[in-house]
């Protein structure tokens, strides 16, 4: 399915607002966010999140295709908040993810109480991104399919002049046969008198 222009500049530019937001967060205790590959456990939740996101923001489709492939394997094997949230971050980022994939994946992270304060932040974030992409998308179809009937009622509209055109010009040389035969007929008659 091809996505308008507005729907797809619309997602890029919440994407970027979301990794500018990210960008610009505070770094925790005064330190910089880690940019290596997994935190230590010196590192909050927040900043090894901090961390994937700048990690996964330089990787191709095909290297989020596989780190999200990595991801879910991770979790399989060692379940966790920060595990789902790093699953749902990667699809986020995938121009193919689907929403309900991500919105189950944080939105029981984003409703417990006992979750770490970041990892639960991040995964409300996600959790409204893609109920907004979600809702794009959707009107975005809803408007597709609206153009596509628009586009079938202009048709049949068009169709239906052209029968009537058709039917006129079928009606106009009727009549003008009529009127050669009306004219021959008094002709004949005039002559015959």
């Amino acid at each position: 399915m091809r996505i308008p222009q507005r729907l797809a500049i619309a997602l890029l530019a919440a994407q970027l607002g979301a990794c500018a937001m990210l960008e610009r967060a505070p770094a925790v205790e005064g330190k910089a966010p880690s940019r290596g590959v997994a935190a230590s456990s010196a590192h909050s939740a927040g900043e090894e999140l901090m961390a994937y996101l700048a990690r996964l923001r330089g990787m191709n489709d095909r290297g989020l295709a596989a780190e999200t492939a990595r991801q879910r394997e991770a979790a399989r094997a060692t379940p966790s908040d920060l595990a789902q949230v790093k699953v749902a971050l990667a699809l986020a980022l995938s121009p193919q993810s689907d929403e309900a994939e991500i919105l189950a994946l944080v939105e029981p992270v984003a409703r417990r109480e006992v979750a770490d304060d970041d990892v639960r932040a991040m995964a409300s974030f996600l959790h409204v991104q893609a109920s907004e992409r979600r809702r794009l998308r959707e009107s975005a179809a809803a408007a597709s399919r609206g153009l596509q009937n628009e586009r079938k009622a202009l048709e049949a509209q068009k169709q239906r002049a052209e029968a009537l055109q058709e039917r006129a010009a079928q009606l106009q040389q009727k009549i003008d046969a009529l009127t050669e035969l009306e004219k021959s007929l008094s002709d004949r008659q005039s002559q015959g008198r």
